[in-house]
């Protein structure tokens, strides 16, 4: 029981406290996160944090605590909470290969582990799936149920009209050799130490840096002003703004002083316009490094690494990573981290970063991954010949599939008018020289989400349908995640010969401090007629 006054207790005490609380794991580094964040008050001193049990408490009364009565009240009563999976950090839902790569729009591990899992329990009553079956993913995105069912034992095929995400895909999934791959790593990474075109750079930054952190120091105090804002009696915006322009004239000051270079000379091209004059130049020494590495399954995996560094180099708020507005070329209050940042000048420490992660995934996803077959395949889930595409990548797979057909489909088709597919991956697509389909694509962006986009949409999704249902077993089952805000799927579920037996409605927990809006999807279960 927590008395009136403060109640201060470390990290640890605080994570034990909590999990009684709870009646749920809270590990320590979830109460540091909160610390961070600015959601709770860091208490303390000589790097001793301290929380108050009275506001952990309080934080946990308002908002978590009381979640899913409250989503169920927005959203009602029929919520699936089983299928919220609010006891994971995230962590668990990019574990391993799964966060080799940034995608939109793609569904956390667990949920495609659900139901394709081959054991029955107390709250699915049901296994759809058993070992050795095989499933299809006519959406592949990422990859994100090729890489569960080779967790799982299952044999996959995942299809897409993006070669770029094909190639995500199968760079997840491909079993590397890893004392070769870490040495072609290790050559790339020289490759760019080696190379200085401009040494100004590092001065330059260096200086930055250190008059960020002072300035910072003073008018953004790390985990006062984040609590600060927590409290919702300040205006954050003004306040930001002020110091903006108060930060500005030292940047422009240092740029002169080191004479650096922002801008390329061409803006014909997305890797011209959102990347800074020495991050282009950076960019391309180490693509011409990775062309001459001779082993191809190694040369799409360092390709990959470098494609997941350039987006997060791109000349952009971090906060706007994920959707871009304009290029930012100076120094900017960052709402993500609650203090003024800096654009990028080098892809150094980005490359490093990413390189080693994608070594530790792949070891971990080679301890879990079982001996099963898997085919990722570029092309329109509305026309492929499934059998044609398989036989070339893997004529063993093949015989398997074609004796004992694909048992069902688990994926999540575009949302109407939500997401430009190609368009996400813009800077790759320039980097790469894939060809762009992007008028293959089904319900995307840019036509909108009007009548015409809606019968289009749910006309597609019926063609894909049709033509995978030549592939599958007769007693069939087909998962498919979506916001079916327009009511299309009954349609759909008509238009491809099939019934909807059964609907999941799952909360979809935004971990975004902007987005706190309860939002669901469902999993529509479909069968034959």
């Amino acid at each position: 029981m927590i008395k009136n006054f403060m109640s201060l207790v470390s990290i640890p005490e605080a994570s034990k406290w909590a999990t009684d609380y709870l009646e749920k794991e809270v590990s320590p580094t979830n109460i540091s996160y909160l610390v961070q964040y600015g959601k709770v008050k860091k208490h303390g001193e000589n790097g001793s944090t301290l929380v108050d049990l009275g506001d952990l408490k309080k934080y946990y009364e308002s908002y978590n605590g009381k979640r899913e009565i409250s989503w169920k009240k927005n959203l009602g009563s029929d919520l699936n909470w089983t299928l919220s999976f609010d006891n994971l950090r995230e962590k668990d839902t990019t574990k391993h290969v799964h966060r080799l790569h940034p995608y939109k729009g793609k569904y956390i591990p667990q949920l495609v582990e659900y139901f394709i899992d081959t054991h029955t329990d107390d709250f699915k009553k049901e296994a759809y799936f058993k070992s050795g079956d095989i499933i299809l993913d006519p959406f592949l995105g990422s990859g994100t149920t090729l890489i569960q069912a080779l967790e799982m034992g299952i044999h996959s095929v995942g299809i897409d009209v993006s070669e770029f995400n094909c190639m995500i895909a199968s760079c997840k999934a491909t079993h590397y050799n890893n004392e070769y791959l870490q040495k072609a790593i290790k050559k790339m990474l020289s490759a760019l130490d080696t190379f200085e075109h401009d040494n100004k750079i590092q001065e330059f930054e260096t200086e930055l840096l250190a008059e960020l952190a002072k300035f910072n120091n003073v008018h953004f105090p790390g985990y006062d002003f984040k609590y600060k804002l927590n409290q919702g009696n300040f205006n954050e915006k003004k306040f930001s703004t002020e110091k903006e322009r108060e930060f500005l004239p030292v940047y422009q000051k240092l740029l002169k002083k080191h004479a650096i270079k922002l801008k390329q000379d061409k803006s014909d091209s997305f890797l011209d316009i959102w990347f800074m004059d020495n991050v282009r130049r950076e960019i391309d020494h180490v693509f011409q490094t990775i062309k001459q590495e001779k082993d191809v399954k190694t040369r799409k995996i360092l390709a990959l690494i470098l494609s997941r560094t350039i987006r997060s180099c791109r000349a952009t708020t971090h906060s706007d990573l994920a959707t871009l507005k304009e290029p930012q070329l100076t120094t900017y209050y960052c709402y993500k981290h609650k203090k003024i940042c800096k654009p990028l000048f080098s892809i150094k420490t980005m490359l490093n970063r990413y390189a080693f992660d994608t070594l530790s995934r792949i070891r971990e996803f080679n301890t879990l991954r079982k001996p099963v077959h898997y085919s990722a395949i570029t092309g329109d889930s509305r026309t492929v010949d499934i059998f044609e595409k398989v036989e070339k990548q893997n004529p063993e797979f093949s015989k398997i599939l074609k004796k004992q057909k694909i048992a069902g489909i688990f994926c999540s088709p575009p949302y109407v008018g939500q997401i430009d597919y190609h368009e996400q991956h813009a800077y790759a697509y320039d980097l790469l020289g894939f060809k762009r389909k992007d008028d293959l694509e089904i319900g995307p962006l840019y036509k909108g989400q009007g009548q015409e986009a809606r019968r289009s949409y749910a006309q597609g999704i019926a063609d894909v349908l049709n033509n995978c249902k030549q592939y599958l077993k007769a007693d069939f089952d087909i998962f498919l995640v979506a916001n079916d805000k327009y009511n299309l799927y009954p349609k759909i579920a008509e238009k491809s010969g099939m019934k909807i037996v059964n609907q999941f409605k799952r909360p979809v927990l935004n971990r975004t401090e902007r987005d706190r809006n309860p939002y669901s999807e469902i999993i529509f279960h479909f069968k034959s007629k």
